[in-house]
């Protein structure tokens, strides 16, 4: 729960206005209810598991996307009641993952999420025919198996009975939108991720999808990420228990949503989305040259949006939580993070000469061969030492994230931390003293909250963006960096960098 009253239920009689949010996440889908003022009064979940039939792949079921979007805001709009009016539903999701689906709107297979690293081969290929530095000035990407087109590729290749069958191509996201509307559509921040999109022209891109022999038909219509894009349809109107009239706005993806929470919209603060995985976004007036930072456009007019990443993050804490202070219950709780937290506190920095790696999703994004690892144990360490380092390995990922931002002439003035993550307070000092700027969270959840606020933006609710965030975006006091310790971490860091850099970490070493 947030400091600023947020809220699991709708005791409070004193708000009636309501925008609601809609997240098809990693682990689950939600649907969250604001009021006006950006206070989160309401939040619902639907979990949905993620298959990895072999080493390095990830796959969900998008039928699960559909059933718990739908069913969370089916409970959210209960749970609501009558007396309370929805003035508009914005969307958000897990970018980028992807289901094809039929003529019929039917799934041919199971959706590819993000940290999917089977199409390495295909990412590679296309790199090699369009070279890095075009390829990343066109579409501000530099293709990865991360991204879509590739996952397409492989599609195509290896299963070409289901891609037979292709006829357009969504993102979670995208998928509940057109449950919801009955409309087809997406937004630059999503279409972005796809490596057929060019960045500064703000349409799909011909050239790249003819030499990819790609059908643009294969692709939705790509609006403002502050558009409506329909009404509710009677059917799912009745099935959720809102009025048809209800507008749905497009919203943006995740990370791109969680920048417009933390008012990241001009350059100098950073947005770090703490989730599962972590999602790092700057707003800059022209994409940077760096070919390791990625570019969107911003979901507000005018500006670009950068982005790196970090795939296993939070669930690397999970997994901590999970192996050493979950016990047998095989699920963390919130008091097993709190005990984390407190474990952490007691270890100095540095972690007793235990250094970690927090790969633990079989690959990275950028570095599909990366894996976890922990170096430095001797008898003496025990669980908090294991959790510290984790916690330091994370910090100095994001270090090495913003070091490329820096190296484009971006300037890094602050990190603002929000997400579930984000109430790990040891975690935010250590992240101060690594990067050696003030952190400061963001209460509640700024992606959910970012969505809200375009979902009010584009129903007329907020005059634009500015006013939206003067409304609703409310960030704690900066934890300012500690001089000494920075000094310790920074003799730390290249210590870590090398490890990092290493070959016995990488899955060639091993197999």
């Amino acid at each position: 729960m947030s400091a600023r009253g947020d809220a699991r239920d709708a005791g409070d009689r004193g708000w009636r206005d309501v925008l609601v949010a809609i997240d098809v996440g990693t682990s689950g889908a939600r649907a969250a209810a604001f009021d006006l003022e950006g206070n989160r009064r309401l939040e619902v979940r639907r979990s949905y598991p993620t298959s990895s039939p072999r080493p390095g792949w990830a796959e969900q079921d998008a039928g699960h996307w559909r059933s718990a979007a739908l069913g969370a805001l089916a409970d959210l709009s209960r749970r609501l009641g009558r007396r309370r009016r929805v003035h508009a539903i914005g969307l958000t999701g897990q970018c980028p993952s992807v289901v094809v689906i039929d003529a019929a709107h039917r799934p041919v297979r199971p959706g590819l999420i993000y940290r999917d690293n089977r199409a390495s081969a295909e990412a590679a290929w296309m790199r090699e025919v369009f070279g890095d530095a075009a390829i990343h000035r066109r579409t501000g990407h530099l293709p990865a198996a991360f991204h879509i087109a590739p996952k397409l590729l492989w599609l195509r290749q290896h299963e070409p009975e289901a891609w037979r069958k292709a006829a357009l191509v969504l993102q979670p996201r995208d998928w509940v939108g057109l449950a919801l509307t009955g409309e087809v559509g997406t937004d630059g921040t999503h279409a972005a991720a796809t490596l057929v999109f060019g960045l500064r022209a703000g349409r799909w891109d011909e050239d790249i999808l003819r030499r990819l022999d790609l059908e643009p038909g294969l692709f939705p219509r790509v609006v403002a990420s502050s558009a409506v894009i329909g009404t509710l349809r009677p059917a799912i109107a009745s099935r959720v228990g809102l009025p048809a009239r209800t507008p749905v706005v497009m919203g943006g993806a995740d990370s791109q949503a969680c920048a417009l929470g933390a008012d990241v919209v001009s350059p100098g603060p950073v947005s770090e989305m703490a989730g599962s995985s972590t999602c790092l976004n700057a707003a800059v007036p022209e994409p940077l040259r760096v070919l390791q930072v990625t570019h969107y456009p911003h979901v507000v007019p005018g500006v670009y949006s950068t982005e790196t990443g970090i795939n296993t993050t939070g669930e690397a804490v999970s997994w901590l939580a999970n192996q050493f202070y979950g016990g047998r219950r095989g699920r963390a709780r919130t008091e097993d993070f709190e005990r984390i937290d407190a474990d952490v506190a007691r270890v100095a920095a540095m972690a007793d000469g235990v250094l970690a790696l927090p790969v633990l999703g079989d690959g990275e994004r950028t570095d599909p061969d990366l894996r976890g690892a922990f170096v430095g144990l001797s008898l003496r360490h025990d669980r908090a030492s294991l959790a510290r380092a984790m916690l330091e390995g994370v910090a100095f990922a994001i270090r090495a994230q913003l070091d490329l931002l820096r190296d484009g002439g971006a300037p890094v003035m602050e990190l603002r931390v929000s997400g579930g993550d984000a109430r790990l307070g040891t975690w935010n000092r250590i992240k101060a003293d690594v990067l050696g700027v003030p952190v400061r969270t963001i209460p509640g959840d700024a992606a959910v909250a970012g969505v809200a606020m375009l979902a009010g933006i584009g129903a007329g609710v907020y005059r634009d963006a500015a006013d939206a965030i003067e409304r609703c975006v409310r960030p704690d006091p900066p934890i300012e960096p500690d001089r000494r310790t920075c000094e310790v971490y920074d003799r730390g860091y290249g210590a870590w960098r090398a490890f990092a850099d290493s070959d016995v970490v990488r899955r060639g070493a091993v197999s």
